[in-house]
């Protein structure tokens, strides 16, 4: 197993995931097979309980762990599936090696954050690393390490102190360290170095030395600046690699291709160069002929907290050569002629009662106009109780999440009197059953597929016949629980309980968002 370990300095933001992932499609290029792993510091055993509007999106896996949203980008970039073993947090560490000392496990010995908490870290990423099989039967070649926050920080020492012995374990070869670092512009247009230096002997004071520095700016770093950042920082000239804002985060391997990376990382890796296969950029590179505007109505005002859909409306849009432009719409705050001028409108999910009455007023305007429309989750289920309330009769509709009425979604049997909030939804892959006549078979060219999750409540049983009978159909199912619906006299009304957009990939875009931006397309040409 080969390691690269990605670390960052000056400031958090910069990019250190969307590298991480550029340089493991970079490597899955020259046919190599990768995995990865996410070390994030904070004392949260994983990502499910943290505020969205403050950490970003909480990505699921198909395992049900609830993770970091780099986890995202590196499942898109290099096309592969993760587990909750990727996604490394201090809780996770901590809570782990306490439970071995209580256990008895390290034979009386007094436990500290050396060898005990570096040990546990070291033996995590390894264990990630080589139990790690792709789909079709392979074991990772090479794992990218990227390590959270920035040289310096807290919370991070024992982790890049883990790293450091790793370095000294598996050495030049297998080892390389890649550090992330910002260089601003000056009100003259000069690229600063200094915060690029001080950051590296931030990083030397720690034991460790980077081989190569990705420059992070707004302006392409000159080969004078590149010669500056060498001679300061102990590096070759062609191991600085500027990495310039891109339009679009696909493009990043790309350019990094341009400015030499595996020219360096290669060699550094000890691994033959080999011809790229570079099919993945003429796929993420496809040109536009069209263009439509989809309103997304958020609870949260962050566009992070939403990212996968953002992704899997770009994926969908290039399978289409339609550019996909996004209408962010405080659920709260919209008109109706916002509505009207989208060509169409996504529901995402989300938790709490703030928004919701926005929201189910943006679905009953989409079920009487016929105008194309995407939920997802929350969204499905507010797609039920608006037309109970509406159609059925039930004026007094609603999710017992939300409070008295009549409660057309509820809560999930298993988890009745669940105390723990962590980790105990409905997570991860499960099977879902297409009717075969339905809009989503058609998409998806399957009646069995399988799709994340991540909810407490459900479709309540006693209401399906019911609510079927007006005509929204729910095509979609798992035993008693239902998955989708759809209305069969709309261009497109659709609705998933589970996320699509999580199993999104740019060269396999997810079914329901191709059939959503069609319908868009579609929509956008009538008022044409």
């Amino acid at each position: 197993m080969k390691y690269v370990v990605v670390t960052g300095g000056v400031m958090s933001g910069l990019g250190k995931g969307i590298t991480a992932a550029s340089i493991g499609r970079i490597l899955i290029n020259r046919g190599y097979h990768v995995t990865s792993v996410k070390i994030d510091p904070y004392l949260n055993i994983d990502a499910g309980l943290m505020n969205p509007a403050q950490h970003g999106e909480v990505f699921v896996l198909k395992d049900g762990g609830e993770a970091d949203l780099d986890l995202g980008n590196y499942e898109r970039f290099l096309d592969i599936e993760l587990t909750k073993d990727h996604n490394l947090t201090t809780g996770k560490i901590y809570s782990s090696v306490i439970q071995k000392e209580r256990h008895g496990d390290y034979l009386g010995a007094t436990v500290q954050i050396i060898p005990h908490i570096t040990d546990e870290i070291k033996d995590r990423i390894k264990t990630a690393a080589e139990s790690w099989i792709d789909k079709d039967g392979n074991h990772a070649e090479i794992c990218i390490v990227e390590v959270g926050g920035t040289v310096g920080d807290i919370e991070s020492m024992p982790f890049l102190e883990a790293v450091r012995q790793m370095h000294w374990e598996y050495g030049n070869g297998d080892f390389v360290l890649v550090h992330v670092t910002l260089l601003p512009a000056d009100t003259m247009g000069d690229l600063k170095t200094k915060p690029t230096q001080h950051s590296v002997k931030a990083l030397r004071e720690l034991g460790l030395e980077a081989d190569l520095i990705v420059g992070r700016s707004t302006l392409p770093v000159s080969l004078a600046t590149k010669r500056k950042i060498s001679s300061f920082c102990d590096v070759d000239v062609s191991a600085v690699i500027s990495a310039t804002t891109a339009p679009d985060t696909y493009l990043v391997p790309m350019e990094l291709e341009k400015e030499g990376m595996a020219d360096v990382l290669l060699p550094l890796l000890k691994l033959s160069p080999g011809k790229p296969d570079n099919s993945w950029y003429s796929l993420v590179s496809r040109e536009y002929t069209n263009r439509i505007t989809v309103g997304i109505l958020t609870k949260y005002g962050v566009e992070d907290v939403y990212i996968s859909i953002k992704e899997a409306l770009k994926h969908a849009g290039r399978k289409l050569s339609t550019e996909v432009v996004i209408q962010w719409l405080d659920a709260e705050q919209y008109t109706t002629q916002d509505l009207a001028d989208l060509d169409g409108i996504l529901i995402p999910g989300g938790f709490g009662n703030r928004g919701i009455e926005g929201m189910i007023n943006a679905i009953t305007y989409a079920r009487q106009t016929g105008k194309p429309l995407l939920g997802l989750c929350l969204g499905f289920q507010l797609c039920t109780i608006e037309f109970a309330r509406n159609v059925v009769g039930y004026k007094d509709a609603t999710s017992s999440e939300m409070g008295d009425g009549t409660p057309v979604i509820t809560i999930l049997p298993e988890q009745e009197g669940v105390d723990d909030l962590g980790g105990t939804m409905r997570l991860g892959d499960y099977p879902v059953n297409l009717a075969a006549d339905s809009k989503l078979a058609e998409l998806y060219g399957a009646t069995e597929i399988v799709e994340r999750h991540r909810h407490r409540y459900e479709v309540n049983p006693e209401y399906i016949d019911e609510i079927e009978s007006k005509g929204l159909r729910f095509c979609g199912r798992n035993g008693r629980r239902m998955e989708a619906l759809e209305l069969s006299d709309h261009p497109y009304f659709v609705a998933t309980q589970f996320h699509p957009e999580f199993r999104s990939r740019p060269t396999r875009p997810s079914a329901p968002f191709v059939g959503f931006v069609q319908g868009c397309l579609d929509n956008h040409n009538r008022k044409v």
